[in-house]
């Protein structure tokens, strides 16, 4: 899921080879019906999708770890085996393309006795090739999945979430705040996961259910090492950078304080360098340096600096 990596260790390079990763997808499993009997009233229930890999999984082990029942989205027949093994998991199985099998996850939930606290949409996919390079099937493909996806699960159990006045996370990307050259489908779809959990966090706060969006920048995962694996010029000096990156257990751990935080943020930035960081946050510099310049209700130095510390004055106090 976490563009920016594939971006900078294949920069240059084209790819038109559709990479499915984390592509949730939760229908019962018979073995799941039965935990249903000794669920825990006082247990939160959390439903993530993409869970058999890297970010995914990750985000399974700790909430699980941590006495959360995780309902763990997988595709695999074997990677369903293995998340109903762990303690505190269900797995499931369902594709969050088509409607029924959303439905059919929804039955399932409601039927494991806890309703649902909290809901992590972590699957997708990614296409590396410019904008226009990219066939419409694919283009149409990413966004259903990294789009449509999140739209129609957080639809499906909105009314579960409502209920329990819980949390919805959205993994999105630094590459959804960045703009860089390659993967223009994957990037614009990571950049309406923003617009999308910003609206929702308005609409549902009424309700008592709080949004927030994940942006994890560079982290060891499987869409990165597909990715390299598949661009048909593999060196050593990919595999190096790959084998570089750090496991995303920071991510795994922003996306619980988003779960069971009083008060969460909206966006939970995650980079594991300061490079990283310092390219997001200057994006965003440029861009309201961009939108100020040239129109008739500009502001000059000091008032942007008064704007800024004023919002800095109402931010939360740095955790370090």
């Amino acid at each position: 899921m976490l563009a920016y990596s594939a971006i900078r260790i294949l920069r240059g390079r084209t790819m038109h080879r559709l990479i499915f990763v984390s592509l949730v997808l939760l229908a019962t499993l018979p073995a799941g019906s039965n935990a249903a009997s000794t669920a825990d009233p006082k247990q939160k229930a959390i439903l993530v999708t993409g869970a058999s890999t890297g970010i995914g999984r990750k985000i399974t082990e700790r909430l699980a770890a941590h006495g959360y029942l995780v309902y763990a989205g997988a595709r695999k027949e074997s990677d369903l085996q293995a998340l109903g093994a762990l303690a505190n998991v269900r797995a499931v199985r369902l594709d969050v393309t088509k409607p029924e099998d959303i439905a059919a996850a929804v039955e399932f939930v409601t039927k494991g006795g806890l309703g649902l606290y909290g809901l992590v949409n972590n699957a997708g996919i990614y296409t590396d090739a410019p904008v226009i390079d990219t066939s419409p099937e694919e283009f149409d493909l990413v966004m259903k999945v990294n789009v449509y996806g999140p739209y129609r699960m957080a639809k499906a159990f909105a009314p579960m979430i409502k209920a329990s006045r819980g949390r919805i996370v959205n993994i999105g990307s630094i590459s959804g705040i960045l703009n860089e050259t390659g993967s223009g489908a994957y990037q614009m779809s990571k950049h309406a996961m923003e617009t999308f959990s910003a609206t929702m966090a308005q609409e549902l706060a009424p309700a008592g259910v709080l949004v927030s969006i994940v942006e994890p920048g560079s982290y060891k995962s499987e869409i990165v090492r597909n990715t390299i694996t598949r661009s048909g010029t593999l060196t050593q000096k990919d595999l190096e950078d790959w084998a570089k990156l750090k496991e995303p257990d920071d991510v795994a751990a922003a996306v619980e304080s988003a779960l069971s935080e009083p008060r969460p943020k909206l966006r939970y930035m995650v980079v594991p360098e300061a490079e990283q960081a310092q390219d997001t946050i200057k994006a965003q510099i440029e861009q309201l340096v961009q939108l100020n310049e040239g129109q008739p209700y500009t502001y000059d130095r000091a008032a942007l600096i008064k704007m800024l510390d004023a919002a800095l004055a109402g931010a939360r106090p740095r955790s370090n």
